[in-house]
């Protein structure tokens, strides 16, 4: 009976010892979990990035949440033409990361060996015929644009959409007398909306962006000069980290997310 009386006594214990060490590991079980899945950002420092003009509304957005995703980290944005912010580059000028509303423009960073790698394409965006909501000038077609009595606003030749509107005049035999020839897309829109010109060629996205100050008028022609917007990490950058972070960002699935959204299309 004594030997009976030990064998349960023991095999009690033992039960108690495996209920104990199952207990410990299973409350152990979610900070081990929760620590395999936390994304804290490693990422410290500030950037400025160089974008077109016409990513004003999404690179913004992107900014913004970028930071939000890295706590640590700010970025500073300056829009203006392509054309312009190379010169500015080129001259010195201090940035991390340039947007390109045309791979001509962001060529001129990379022949003169400024880029730190090779560019990535991003997006892709086309041009369209911006008028007032009433459309003083009844405008209906790129061959309106060219009337004499229209005041037709377009981007200057070394910006990028005004590097698409020439292709297009060439592709159609059409030749557009601008009232005035703008430095950005944002400026031609600007245009239109004050009531200084009765249409102005911008981008898709732009009108898109504008609501319902402007009306949009699409025209067949346009397929003629689409934009590939490239993106890349510049060679002086003193925080290429976060600048080759952000430059993921933009490409990856929340850059294109926005883009898509705002009216880009796949490069």
């Amino acid at each position: 009976m004594r030997t009976s009386t030990r064998f349960i006594a023991g095999l009690a214990l033992s039960l108690a010892v495996v209920a104990g060490t199952a207990a410990c590991s299973s409350s152990s079980s979610p900070d081990s979990s929760s620590s395999d899945t936390a994304t804290t950002s490693s990422l410290s420092g500030s950037i400025t990035v160089f974008a077109a003009a016409s990513l004003k509304g999404t690179f913004t957005d992107l900014a913004a949440s970028f930071e939000k995703a890295n706590p640590d980290v700010k970025v500073a944005l300056s829009f203006a033409g392509s054309s312009d912010l190379v010169t500015q580059i080129t001259e010195g000028a201090p940035a991390d990361v340039f947007a390109s509303a045309d791979t001509k423009n962001m060529t001129k960073l990379t022949d003169a060996s400024l880029t730190a790698s090779d560019p990535v394409n991003f997006a892709t965006n086309t041009l369209e015929i911006a008028v007032p909501t009433d459309n003083p000038a009844s405008v209906a077609s790129f061959q309106d644009l060219a009337k004499a009595d229209v005041k037709t606003v377009i981007c200057a030749p070394a910006v990028p959409c005004g590097a698409a509107a020439l292709k297009i005049e060439t592709a159609t035999g059409v030749t557009l007398k601008p009232v005035s020839e703008e430095s950005s897309v944002t400026d031609v829109l600007g245009k239109v909306t004050s009531g200084e010109a009765d249409a102005g060629l911008v981008y898709v996205t732009d009108i898109k962006a504008a609501g319902d100050t402007v009306k949009g008028i699409t025209f067949p022609e346009s397929s003629e000069a689409v934009n590939t917007y490239p993106i890349a990490t510049l060679k002086d950058s003193k925080e290429s980290a976060i600048a080759d972070a952000f430059v993921a960002y933009v490409t990856g699935t929340v850059g294109q997310g926005v883009l898509a959204d705002a009216g880009f299309a796949k490069p």
